[in-house]
């Protein structure tokens, strides 16, 4: 079972966004048969085994052993992965396309990129399974508060700095745009984002835990 699976058939997104096949990709994030899935989602077997058959042709699962019971044969199945992301390439005649503007402060062609990571690194996961290597990546997460919008422009100028510096330093650059590297090295892709933190939103009930 994969960690994080990307979806890029429309079909099979469409498959995985049905609310009763969600419930069920979620309890089968251990192997149980449909009669176990049936008794905790709360449909009949019948109704439970359909909607596997769906999942199954998806590949969103896959079956695990096939049990004998008497005259009858149990499969047994298991979501392919713990987790799904649908990727823009689901809705390829409208995803977004880094390449057609570049701003560095544009909320959307953040988004644009954040799409392009997901379905290319949603490919390069595939073909390293397939070739059953690893498949080497880094990312750095962190928050940082600003006190003020010109600290925050400030350090986005220097962050730029700092990495045109780095790049310089480590990119093989006697090569022509899109041409293999000189030194028969392979090109990465660097994304740097920032973005502000989501507000919590409080409900009514924690206000008032947070007055007790």
């Amino acid at each position: 079972m994969l960690d994080i699976a990307v979806i890029e058939d429309p079909a099979a997104a469409e498959a995985s966004l049905d609310p009763i096949r969600t419930r069920i990709l979620q309890e089968l994030s251990r192997p149980a048969s449909a009669t176990q899935i049936a008794v905790k989602v709360g449909l009949p077997r019948q109704k439970v085994n359909y909607h596997l058959k769906a999942l199954e042709r998806h590949g969103l699962v896959e079956l695990v052993e096939e049990r004998r019971k008497g005259n009858v044969t149990e499969r047994v199945l298991q979501a392919t992965a713990a987790s799904y992301l649908i990727s823009p390439q689901a809705l390829s005649s409208v995803s977004p396309d880094p390449r057609r503007f570049a701003d560095r402060f544009s909320a959307f062609w953040l988004l644009a990129l954040a799409g392009r990571m997901v379905q290319e690194v949603g490919k390069l996961i595939a073909g390293a399974a397939a070739a059953k290597q690893k498949l080497a990546t880094f990312a750095i997460d962190g928050e940082i508060t600003f006190r003020t919008a010109a600290d925050r422009a400030a350090f986005a100028e220097e962050l730029g700095a700092a990495v045109t510096q780095l790049v310089d330093k480590y990119h093989d650059g006697g090569t022509r745009a899109g041409a293999p590297p000189s030194g028969g090295g392979r090109r990465h892709r660097l994304v740097v984002a920032l973005h502000p933190v989501l507000k919590t939103t409080t409900t009514p009930a924690s206000k008032e835990q947070d007055n007790d």
